[in-house]
């Protein structure tokens, strides 16, 4: 992917955050493209966006990647312990 030079002037900064297994924070609205070539759009002033595919609501997430951790049993990657598994 070829880099991106920034453009002075071009409008506010959209802000973007990365959460550790989890999904990636996008202020809104945006539009996604995924690879097929499908255009989702939310409206919503801050969206998820899904990065592990599991989400039923593919590409905003639906916190699916909580029931999937990847440490050990008990291990609490993020402080929470909402992650239940029933």
């Amino acid at each position: 992917m070829p880099a991106v030079e920034p453009q002075h002037g071009a409008g506010p900064a959209v802000r973007v955050r990365v959460t550790p297994d989890g999904p990636v924070l996008v202020d809104g609205p945006v539009e996604v493209t995924l690879p097929d070539g499908s255009r989702h759009r939310s409206d919503r002033f801050v969206v998820a966006v899904c990065l592990c595919r599991r989400s039923r609501r593919y590409p905003w997430c639906d916190t699916s990647h909580r029931r999937h951790s990847r440490g050990p049993l008990g291990a609490s990657g993020s402080g929470s312990s909402s992650d239940d598994e029933s």
